[in-house]
């Protein structure tokens, strides 16, 4: 099972990975992991990430896609992958493509997750974050055992900056600029599927795994 799950953010794609990759006993991939895990490891790549990141810059694609490419290197990754919002732009999927290509891996299925853009805005709004050890609520949701209080370490909960309703807004127009001309390069290999994911966490698996099982029988 090799996966790329697209999808703006605050659609779940992150959830929905998690448990199919505990489910088929594969590896999820998400580049923020890698850029995090990376830095704290202070390997060459995580100096390179942080040098970009303590200057407010975005990393360079040559830095994220060496970053997958050692981890698709290790041989865990045998079973299957999925990677988790990554590749956001085409040079990302052509770059994606060839690391691949060089490991004789082929994708099965690009998952497209829709969600209106007033649902999006509500998920997003309401999450709330642990500073500490990162762990992630929701007001409504998801809402911790302690009202405000992490339920993992005790930390009080913060929301993101990037998460004020004006930001999401503003991310959800780059994502949407960024990402028409994917979607289109993915169709045109045959590989994408749309997947509506505003029910349930488990309404949007059941869904998503009868779906993955209808690809790979055509």
């Amino acid at each position: 099972m090799r996966l790329v799950f697209l999808g703006a953010p605050g659609v779940g794609k992150g959830t929905q990975a998690d448990r199919l990759a505990v489910q088929y006993g594969a590896k999820k991939i998400s580049t923020g992991d890698l850029l995090r895990e990376a830095v704290r490891n202070q390997t060459p790549l995580g100096l390179e990430a942080k040098s970009y990141m303590d200057q407010g810059k975005l990393v360079p694609d040559s830095v994220v896609i060496g970053l997958v490419r050692d981890k698709l290197a290790d041989p865990s990754y045998a079973k299957g992958f999925v990677l988790d919002g990554f590749p956001r732009t085409v040079p990302q999927a052509e770059a994606l493509s060839r690391v691949l290509s060089e490991r004789s891996i082929a994708l099965d299925r690009v998952v497209n997750f829709r969600v209106s853009r007033e649902a999006i805005v509500e998920r997003l709004s309401g999450r709330r974050s642990c500073p500490k050890c990162q762990a992630t609520f929701h007001v409504e949701f998801a809402p911790p055992k302690h009202d405000g209080a992490c339920d993992r370490c005790g930390e009080r909960l913060v929301q993101r900056s990037d998460d004020q309703p004006e930001a999401i807004e503003t991310r959800l127009k780059v994502y949407e600029e960024q990402t028409a001309p994917l979607i289109e390069y993915y169709e045109q290999k045959h590989l994408l599927s749309h997947l509506p994911a505003e029910g349930s966490v488990d309404e949007v698996y059941r869904n998503l795994t009868k779906m993955l099982a209808t690809a790979q029988m055509a």
